[in-house]
C-alpha cells in the first residue's frame, strides 16, 4: 500500500467511526440480496428472476434527521437525460446551500475538513471551504456529447443519470435507490460478482448490484449502504482533493474498498464509488 493510501485509510477509518447517523444493517435497514445479476444487454432483456425489491424495511425516522432531509430535498432537482441542459433556480440554489450548511457542521465534514486544511488543499475559512465544495460538487458542466451544461457531480454521483434514454450512469447513492424504489421506478436485478469480488453480505454496508431505473438499464453499479449523506460526501472530497490518482484503495472497519473518483476538468467531480475488493477480518 502507497503511504497515501495508508494515510487516506486512516482518515477513512476516522470518518467511518464518526458516521453518527450511519443505519445499522438488520435493524435501521433489511436488503434482500436473492439472486445474482445475469447479463442484460437491454430494458427488454428482462431475465433476471429477481420478484422482490431490494429494500424489505428502512426505518424512515431517519429521513428526518437534518442532512438527510436536506440531501432528499435535492433529488428532484435535476433533469435525468444528458443532453438536457440543467436550469438551476433559485430555490434550488437555496437548497444546494442549506444541505452543504447542514453537512458542513458534521464531525465527517469537520474531519475531513481539518485534514484538507493541514494537507493545503482546502482554505480554513468555512466560507471559503463551502465555495470549493460548490464548486467541486454543484457547478454545472457539459458531459460527454453535450454542448451545453447538463450535469454535476452529485447530479451523477448521488442522484443518477440517464444516456439516450436505456443507460443509467452514475446513481451510486442507496437512499435515491430506496426512495425510487419506493416509488417503482427501481427494478432491482441482483446482485453483481466476478471472480476476484468476494460474495455480497445483507449485513454489510456495501453492494454492487443490476437494476433499471426510468427505461433505463445500469448493468452494474456499486453503492454504500445505509451510510450518511455526510460520510460519502466527505470521503468522496477527501479523495478527489488528496489523491492525484482516479482509483484509491482504502481499508477501514470491515472493509478493503477501492474508491474510484474520476476527475472532470481538473475542477469537479465526473463520477465517484466504492468498489469492494474484500472483507477485512477485525
Amino acid at each position: 500500500m502507497i503511504e497515501g493510501d495508508r494515510e487516506l485509510s486512516a482518515m477513512a477509518q476516522e470518518l467511518w467511526d464518526n458516521d453518527v447517523n450511519r443505519l445499522k444493517p438488520g435493524t435501521d435497514y433489511r436488503i434482500s440480496l436473492q439472486g445474482k445479476a445475469g447479463y442484460v444487454a437491454s430494458m427488454n432483456d428482462d431475465q433476471d428472476g429477481i420478484g422482490l425489491p431490494l429494500f424489505s424495511f428502512v426505518d424512515e425516522s431517519i429521513f428526518k434527521k437534518e442532512t438527510f432531509m436536506a440531501f432528499i430535498s435535492l433529488l428532484d432537482n435535476y433533469v435525468s437525460d444528458t443532453g438536457e441542459p440543467e436550469i438551476v433556480t433559485p430555490e434550488e440554489e437555496a437548497e444546494n446551500h442549506k444541505f452543504l450548511d447542514s453537512i458542513i457542521k458534521t464531525p465527517t465534514m469537520k474531519i475531513a475538513h481539518k485534514y484538507l486544511v493541514e494537507k493545503n488543499l482546502s482554505p480554513s475559512d468555512p466560507t471559503a471551504f463551502k465555495q470549493q465544495l460548490y464548486r467541486i460538487w454543484f457547478e454545472l458542466y457539459a458531459r460527454r456529447g453535450s454542448s451545453r451544461p447538463d450535469s454535476s457531480g452529485f447530479e451523477h454521483v448521488f442522484v443518477g443519470e440517464t444516456r439516450g434514454g436505456r443507460t443509467v450512469i452514475g446513481f451510486h447513492n442507496w437512499i435515491q435507490l430506496y426512495l425510487q424504489e419506493k416509488l417503482g421506478h427501481i427494478d432491482y436485478k441482483g446482485y453483481s460478482v466476478n471472480a476476484h469480488s468476494p460474495q455480497p453480505d445483507e449485513n454489510k454496508h456495501i453492494l454492487a448490484l443490476q437494476f433499471s431505473w426510468k427505461n433505463g438499464i445500469k448493468p452494474k453499479g456499486s453503492i454504500f449502504i445505509g451510510v450518511s449523506p455526510e460520510f460519502e460526501f466527505s470521503l468522496y472530497t477527501l479523495c478527489f482533493l488528496s489523491s492525484p490518482n482516479e482509483r484509491v484503495k482504502v481499508s477501514f472497519s470491515l472493509y478493503e474498498v477501492e474508491i474510484v473518483c474520476h476527475h472532470y476538468n481538473q475542477k469537479h467531480i465526473g463520477t465517484t464509488f466504492p468498489i469492494l475488493l474484500k472483507y477485512q477480518t477485525v
